[in-house]
């Protein structure tokens, strides 16, 4: 018999012996026999070995660091070179106020900012529409216009600070704020770095702030992705998100596959256009949500990479090896924090954050103990900052490079991520791609039913949150972040100012331009900058689009 069946046969027997003898007897014996599974729902074994790994190949399933299928990390040195970018998500109130924040996290050791918007400017509103009363600066920072936007980044050198906005439907406005912005700086748009999430496909299935139907706004988008290759290379044009469709109830699979089908058809709809999959896709980027469950999440990143150099290599015929790298920023999960006993909220996002790294993330943010009552307090965001700057610094999991490789669990439960995302993958490719399948309500259905079950399992015990339904104790009381009603009051004046102020007849020309340019279906953005340098703001730039695009009704999902 050859010896390597052999081995295999005398590891099964021993495997067998092991759980008929010593586990299950103590278990037996303890009473404490149950199943396990990941927090989506995935059964997990009570060992791994050798034989979970039957003909793994390590060149080609695994490989080196920096080295394709990725698996181990996009860059050979990963954190040797130097730490991922500590990037809190941060914006309330005014933009005098943010800025203040901003300063306060670059001086105390943040190494890039992240903007958070208030829910008006996600929705393309200015802060005096009747249906942003009672929101102005509540959940991020209000900004209508370019003098907002000054404000935002005043003192911040923004030839010197990578800068993440997190806006979808609008983005292409606010993105040529931003680079109106650092022209007035000095600062030329082939200078400036960063990334707009401007990732339309999760509004649909996730978050909901959609605008325009999907057609036109995908092609806004790849508006972005051609402006960008032209005029600001360094800029990344689009951050394809899972964290919100996980957030939404999806499980570590669904974010996956739902996310990187959402990359395919953007490059989908990019080479419709006719732009070189090898100018326009290095600078793509994603986002991804990091859980409670420690290996699933670590799994998730490193099947993520695998598939997306799969899908560029082969699928797209990218000839750029930089094209096929999955870079990605992380965000520690949200909807896990709770607001019972909330310092365990700590100890949540220490434990995600530390699965982002050990996943390989190139960009980092941890949420803060006080989010599930405000936006983060001054002493909230400093922990979580802190958070970074321990597992950087003291944990020691960066000196070596991915040092979970080679374990039979981890490469395993890779292994199983990336067939079943692909599964999924296959799914909406038969069904006509991403867009469509939106149409069709087919991932928003996967994720609500994905949401049911665990809540499910939640009220049942079968998955325990500490402090909510076992470990229960006394509510605590915590200080937390007020932004009152001066804030509008203050924001408001201002906006008033700047349409007072402003030439008004430049204005409707440049907006009059923009219609013109959406009805042509010529690219957008030089119309936009025009439009933004004239003080035009945010609200009257969506509404003339709206005029030619018209606005998205979401179909019923049950």
């Amino acid at each position: 018999m050859n010896g390597k069946y052999l081995k295999k046969d005398i590891m099964k027997k021993s495997l067998l012996q092991w759980k008929q003898k010593s586990y299950h007897e103590t278990l037996k014996a303890s009473s404490l026999e149950k199943k396990h599974t990941t927090i989506s729902g995935k059964k997990i074994n009570p060992l791994y070995t050798p034989l979970d790994l039957d003909d793994f190949d390590y060149s080609t399933q695994l490989g080196f660091p920096g080295e394709y299928p990725y698996t181990r990390g996009i860059h050979s040195s990963m954190y040797h070179g130097r730490p991922w970018t500590m990037r809190q998500f941060s914006g309330f109130g005014t933009a005098e106020a943010t800025n203040s924040r901003y300063r306060y996290l670059l001086s105390h050791g943040q190494t890039g900012l992240s903007v958070a918007f208030h829910l008006p400017t996600l929705m393309g509103m200015d802060s005096d529409h009747p249906l942003a009363l009672g929101e102005v600066g509540k959940c991020g920072v209000a900004i209508d216009s370019l003098a907002d936007m000054e404000i935002l980044f005043d003192r911040i050198p923004l030839d010197k600070i990578t800068t993440s906005m997190t806006i979808n439907a609008p983005a292409a406005v606010l993105w040529a704020m931003y680079i109106a912005v650092a022209e007035k700086q000095g600062v030329p748009p082939r200078k400036i770095s960063g990334t707009i999430q401007n990732d339309i496909l999760k509004e649909y299935i996730a978050q909901k702030t959609f605008i325009f139907p999907p057609n036109p706004s995908m092609k806004l988008i790849v508006d972005t992705f051609e402006y960008g290759a032209q005029e600001v290379p360094r800029w990344n044009t689009i951050s394809i998100s899972g964290y919100h469709i996980r957030e939404a109830g999806a499980t570590a699979v669904q974010e996956l596959a739902f996310t990187l089908r959402d990359g395919i058809e953007y490059v989908e709809w990019a080479l419709e256009r006719g732009l070189d999959v090898d100018v326009f896709a290095p600078r793509l980027s994603y986002f991804f949500n990091s859980h409670n469950d420690f290996f699933e999440e670590i799994a998730k990143f490193r099947a993520a990479r695998k598939i997306w150099a799969d899908v560029m290599r082969n699928r797209f015929k990218a000839n750029n090896p930089r094209s096929w790298l999955l870079r990605f920023h992380t965000q520690t999960s949200g909807v896990s924090l709770m607001a019972q006993q909330p310092y365990n909220n700590v100890v949540r996002v220490a434990l995600q954050g530390l699965a982002a790294v050990l996943g390989g993330t190139q960009s980092l943010h941890t949420n803060s103990l006080d989010e599930t009552y405000a936006l983060p307090s001054e002493d909230a965001v400093t922990i979580a900052l802190r958070t970074q700057q321990i597992i950087a610094h003291e944990s020691g999991v960066t000196n070596t490079i991915d040092p979970l490789g080679g374990s039979y669990f981890v490469e395993k439960l890779t292994l199983e991520m990336e067939e079943e995302a692909c599964e999924y993958i296959k799914r909406i490719d038969d069904m006509g791609g991403m867009v469509k399948a939106i149409e069709m309500g087919f991932p928003q259905k996967e994720i609500l039913d994905s949401a049911y079950y665990y809540q499910q399992a939640v009220e049942k015990k079968e998955k325990i949150i500490v402090g909510v339904n076992d470990f229960i104790m006394e509510q605590e009381r915590i200080p937390t972040l007020e932004i009152d009603d001066s804030t509008a009051e203050q924001h408001l004046t201002r906006l008033k100012e700047v349409r007072k102020g402003r030439n008004k007849t430049r204005v409707k020309g440049y907006l009059a331009d923009l219609k013109k340019a959406a009805e042509d279906q010529v690219n957008l953005m030089p119309l936009l900058l025009s439009c933004v340098k004239s003080y035009a703001t945010l609200g009257e730039i969506i509404d003339t689009l709206k005029i030619v695009y018209g606005e998205y009704d979401e179909p019923i999902t049950y």
